[in-house]
């Protein structure tokens, strides 16, 4: 996966190691040179401080004040007298070949070798070093240096996440910003002193274009609101020909070819006011929350429906579900249109979906401090992989049946988007019937409330043949 946080990181993290092994390959070289210098320097005084003395040169060696770190340095001494003969070397140690006066660098036997050569009166004298221990030495003052900086090497990398991990955080704000929003929500995004200047551009283009996606969609739901309401005229004004024209014998042909086009003259009739109440949730901002007593709204709900129940045998009824007492009134905040619209919806929807004979029923619920309500039906409910897109405009799924058009349910979800409720829909247990499901709404407790409410009251409609 491309990530702009692991190729920081991954580009700090090496620039801060190539720097560590160039500071490393510096200070080592640095000291190897003043390694050098000081054992050239140790070269230089050995050779000058041998006795004239060869088996005093020896003692010297052995024993002598300022001698005794000789071994240690696996410094090499020899003398030649003036003929040329060497009369003394160091002990155990490999026999060098006489070179010229002064320093020179050689290798013997795969080993190379610092030489200081010096001429004096009667003899030669030449003392050696190995180079490893001068690269020994520089190594080690190296690692003594560089200790400190090792320990500071996850400090950076600690710190180097920490700053990109910061430096990326507005990144992360603009995208749970875009994320947060709905579908519906094109409003731009506010440009403040808290955006840094690398992502104004960002934030310019993303607001142009949700200015033209909201000049599209107005522009969308101006046509169906218009459209909508250029053919609810002509469509009320057809329906009651139509009526008038059975009612009085001027309408002739074969019964059910005309309940035919009754039943798809409502269809359209409905598929129009569905599509207005679409179009004026769409174009609803917020709107101030009033009182709401949501037991009278399903009161009224089942008393709106109870005709269409009946008709078709269904029990419809409203019931409460413990904490909810039926002397409960349960007063919400809310807007009483748009919660309205929203129940008379599903319990449409409801309707239409349960077989004859079947029974639906609206509960009041609650949690803690918020409301809700449930409708609950035995029809043959909704498979599995069809529960989501069930919300989606015009979606009939192949077990859909009856005259819907596919907007009941997205109607729901808009106005319970808009009030910020939460809408589930899932099968009931055994596989008959659905349950849709609205919670959040925000409780409005008041003893005066309470105290109003009818006792015992239970809303039900049934039909006499159920």
């Amino acid at each position: 996966m491309n990530s702009i946080r692991r190729r920081l990181l991954g580009w700090l993290i090496c620039g801060f190691a190539a720097a560590f092994v160039m500071a490393g390959f510096g200070i080592f070289h640095s000291a190897r040179e003043e390694a050098g210098e000081l054992f050239d320097y140790e070269l230089h005084a050995v050779a000058l401080s041998l006795p004239a003395n060869a088996t005093m040169a020896r003692e010297v060696e052995q024993s002598g004040p300022g001698f005794d770190e000789i071994a240690d340095d696996r410094i090499l001494i020899q003398i030649w007298d003036r003929d040329g003969k060497l009369v003394y070397r160091s002990q155990e140690t490999p026999v060098l070949p006489r070179q010229a006066t002064g320093f020179r660098t050689i290798e013997h036997d795969e080993v190379h070798w610092r030489v200081y050569g010096i001429a004096q009166p009667n003899r030669f004298v030449q003392v050696a070093q190995p180079i490893s221990v001068r690269d020994g030495l520089a190594l080690h003052l190296a690692l003594h240096t560089l200790w400190p900086l090792a320990l500071l090497v996850p400090v950076a990398i600690v710190l180097l996440l920490f700053v990109v991990t910061r430096g990326l955080a507005p990144v992360g704000a603009l995208s749970a910003l875009l994320a947060s929003r709905s579908a519906h929500e094109l409003e731009p995004l506010r440009l403040d002193g808290s955006v840094p200047v690398e992502l104004r551009p960002l934030v310019v283009a993303l607001n142009d274009l949700l200015d033209r996606l909201n000049a599209a969609s107005q522009a969308q739901r101006t046509f169906i609101a218009d459209a909508a309401h250029e053919l609810r005229s002509p469509l009320a004004a057809l329906k009651l020909q139509w009526q008038a024209a059975l009612h009085d014998g001027t309408l002739s042909g074969e019964p059910r070819t005309l309940e035919r086009m009754q039943t798809r003259l409502n269809r359209t009739i409905r598929l129009v006011q569905q599509l207005l109440t679409l179009a004026r949730e769409d174009a609803q901002g917020s709107t101030p929350a009033t009182v709401v007593s949501l037991r009278r709204l399903g009161e009224q709900a089942i008393g709106d429906f109870s005709l269409l129940a009946e008709e078709k045998g269904i029990d419809l009824g409203l019931e409460s579900r413990p904490p909810v007492t039926p002397e409960c009134i349960c007063n919400v905040n809310a807007d009483a249109h748009g919660l309205n619209t929203l129940l008379n919806n599903l319990l449409d929807n409801a309707i239409r979906y349960t077989p004859t004979g079947g029974k639906i029923d609206l509960v009041l619920t609650r949690s803690q401090d918020t409301l809700g309500f449930e409708v609950i039906d035995n029809g043959p409910g909704i498979p599995e992989g069809d529960l989501e897109r069930v919300l989606d405009r015009f979606f009939r799924g192949d077990h859909a049946q009856g005259t819907g058009s596919g907007l009941g349910l997205s109607i729901v979800a808009r106005i319970a988007q808009r009030h910020g409720l939460t809408f589930t829909l899932r099968n009931n247990p055994g596989g008959r019937g659905l349950t849709a499901a609205v919670s959040g709404l925000p409780a409005h407790d008041s003893a005066a409330a309470n105290t109003n409410a009818p006792a015992g009251r239970t809303a039900r409609a049934t039909s006499d043949s159920a």
